[in-house]
C-alpha cells in the first residue's frame, strides 16, 4: 500500500510513518513529484483536509502515471484551540501571526497574552482531522482530539509547532517533553491515524 500524504512538514511525516508502520509506504508530495498548494479556506479541520486531499488526487489523476493514480491520497488539518482565545487559532493555527513567523515567537506571544489567565481557564486542545481518498474514489475521514492546557513557559525539545506550550496535566509535562512514542500514543494525530488505519 502506497500513501501520498499531502504535507511538506517533516515532523508530521515522521509521526505518520511511525504510527502507520512498515506495511505501508508513505510518500510526501515532493517524493511523489506532486506540486500542489491549494488554499485551505474551509471552516472546519475536516473540510480543509478534504480540500488538500482532493487537490492532490486531481494532480495524480492528471499526471497519467498509473503508480500515482493507484496511490491512496491522505491529508490532515490540525490545530490548537485555546478556550481563552476563542476563534483566534483553530483552523487558522498555522496562519496565526503569519505563516513566516517562527513558532518560538508565536508560542511566546501566546504565553504573554495568557500570563494572567488562571489555571482553570487555560484549557486547550489539539485537534486533527484526516481525509483519505482511495484509488476507486471512495472518501474516508477521521478525527482525534488531545485535551490539555496552555502552560506557563516554553518547555521541551521534542515535537514541533505549539507542543512546547501545550501542557499535559497527567504527565506534568508539555507535549514537547514526553517521548515521541508516548506522544504518538495519546496525540490527536495518533488517534486520527489509528482510526484511519482501521478503516483502510
Amino acid at each position: 500500500m502506497k500513501i501520498i500524504f499531502a504535507t511538506g512538514n517533516q515532523g508530521k511525516i515522521r509521526e505518520v510513518k511511525e504510527i502507520l508502520g512498515d506495511q505501508v509506504e508513505v510518500l510526501t508530495m515532493k517524493e511523489a513529484g506532486v506540486d500542489c498548494d491549494p488554499e485551505e479556506n474551509g471552516s472546519t479541520f475536516t473540510e480543509n483536509a478534504y480540500i488538500k486531499a482532493r487537490a492532490v488526487r486531481e494532480k495524480c489523476k492528471a499526471s497519467g502515471n498509473k503508480e500515482l493514480i493507484d496511490c491512496i491520497v491522505m491529508a490532515d488539518d490540525s490545530g490548537l484551540e485555546i478556550d481563552a482565545m476563542p476563534g483566534e487559532l483553530g483552523v487558522k493555527s498555522a496562519r496565526f501571526m503569519g505563516h513566516d513567523t517562527s513558532y518560538d515567537i508565536k508560542n511566546q506571544a501566546i504565553l504573554d497574552r495568557m500570563k494572567d489567565v488562571p489555571v482553570e481557564e487555560r484549557g486547550a486542545r489539539f485537534v486533527c482531522a484526516i481525509a483519505a481518498i482511495l484509488p476507486d474514489g471512495r472518501e474516508l475521514d477521521t478525527k482525534g482530539v488531545m485535551e490539555g492546557q496552555i502552560g506557563y513557559e516554553i518547555s521541551g525539545n521534542g515535537g514541533f509547532g505549539y507542543d512546547p506550550i501545550f501542557y499535559l496535566p497527567e504527565y506534568q509535562a508539555s507535549s514537547a517533553d514526553i517521548s515521541a512514542e508516548e506522544k504518538n500514543r495519546i496525540s490527536h494525530r495518533g488517534q486520527a491515524l489509528r482510526q484511519m488505519k482501521e478503516l483502510l
